[in-house]
């Protein structure tokens, strides 16, 4: 399994994590894959230590994978919950309130965004 959070909106417009896990299946010599998943594109990102981001919505549904650097997220609601290096996010909250990002670590981040 695959642990991933989900940040979405809910019919008030309100943020929310969620985590779920995606299943995996035996692929014999290969290892272990997930069924496919159609995206639309593919972009790298990098922020500088100093990224503190107030509220906003997230541009497209997609995935977010943390290549270096940790971040906090802050939902509508006063939530707030870290992700390391690895994380995987699935962000969803096109509309609504939005919510915060910022660094945790003095480092440049750097981060692929999966639109889907």
């Amino acid at each position: 399994m695959i642990q991933i959070t989900r940040v979405y909106s809910d019919a008030n417009g309100e943020s929310h994590f969620e985590d779920f896990e995606v299943p995996l299946k035996n692929n014999g010599d290969i290892g272990f894959l997930s069924d496919d998943e159609p995206v639309k594109s593919i972009v790298f990102r990098e922020v500088s230590p100093s990224y503190d981001y107030d509220f906003h919505n997230a541009p497209d549904r997609q995935y977010i994978v943390l290549l270096e650097g940790g971040v906090e997220i802050e939902t509508s609601l006063g939530a707030k919950r870290t992700f390391e290096t690895g994380s995987i996010l699935l962000v969803e909250d096109t509309t609504g309130k939005g919510h915060k990002t910022k660094n945790i670590e003095p480092k440049l981040r750097k981060s692929i965004f999966i639109k889907l």
